[in-house]
């Protein structure tokens, strides 16, 4: 059986293998040997991506523990990198490509496929609604999901303080208020029902998210820019810009710190942030 492509099991046999690269070398890793005849012949794999140009100079790159070594993945080309990746989950993954087994039922032996090459995968951004991303373990795709958790945090965090200070209900005991009675906000009735509010809020969000996957440029998904995201024009300098953003990030993973030591507080004690930090003051 001629050793001709390779078999991207990744998505063709259940056993997760590199992607060809090309549309057409993904053609040919599926179906480029077909019933014992060849249709192209074996190329070596892809070369991997170039490296994007390292941000910060050995000895002057901020790393989030003094000392640390930061990874070879994470080169400073994003903005907030500090080498934190103890797991290692950005590290781009590398996969084996297999030729096709000998699946010919005329011999006695039927030698399994060799490996032909390998490929890393890449961080483009797909047009499929909801799923973007080919790779889950992507920096691209971390940065994004970092990002817009960040931002709910602050929302959550700055939302948890303000209504517990106004109304004096906890935000952990503010779902069970709206239960009982009726929907409100700071304790002003609203004209809908819970699940009218729920249905709202699925149509509106999920609105939200389905014209956001439909964006296929990285930078634009993440900071959209324009007069409904950026009326003011405070991005306009690129150097202001990523001052920004580096102060954007900062702030949304100590929120998303703040909002896991609220989820704590309130599972060990029962109260809010706001009830917690008034029992010192007694």
């Amino acid at each position: 059986m001629a050793t001709t492509t390779a078999a991207v099991t990744t998505y063709f046999f259940g056993a997760r293998l590199p992607n060809p690269g090309p549309s057409f070398g993904r053609f040919q890793a599926r179906f480029g040997n077909f019933g014992g005849f060849s249709l192209g012949t074996k190329k070596s794999p892809p070369p991997p991506p170039p490296k994007q140009k390292q941000k910060f100079d050995d000895g002057e790159r901020p790393v989030w523990f003094p000392g640390a070594e930061p990874p070879e993945w994470l080169d400073g080309s994003l903005v907030g990198d500090r080498g934190f990746d103890p797991f290692g989950l950005g590290k781009p993954a590398e996969y084996l490509q297999f030729d096709y087994d000998g699946l010919d039922q005329n011999l006695a032996k039927n030698v399994a496929g060799d490996v032909i090459g390998t490929r890393i995968e890449t961080a483009e951004v797909n047009p499929t609604p909801f799923q973007p991303y080919s790779e889950v373990f992507g920096l691209q795709r971390f940065r994004e999901c970092e990002l817009i958790h960040g931002r709910w945090a602050m929302l959550g965090a700055l939302g948890a303080l303000a209504v517990e200070g106004l109304t004096g209900v906890a935000w952990q005991d503010a779902g069970k208020v709206e239960l009982i009675e009726g929907s409100s906000y700071l304790g002003l009735p609203l004209p809908f029902s819970i699940t009218t509010l729920i249905w709202i809020e699925v149509l509106v969000i999920g609105y939200i998210e389905f014209q956001r996957n439909a964006e296929l440029d990285p930078e634009k998904r993440l900071y959209p820019g324009g007069k409904f995201f950026d009326p003011l024009g405070l991005a306009s300098d690129p150097e202001e810009k990523e001052r920004l953003q580096l102060a954007e990030i900062k702030h949304a993973r100590l929120a998303m710190v703040v909002f896991l030591i609220f989820g704590i507080q309130a599972a060990v004690t029962g109260k809010g942030p706001v009830s917690f930090l008034a029992t010192f003051n007694k």
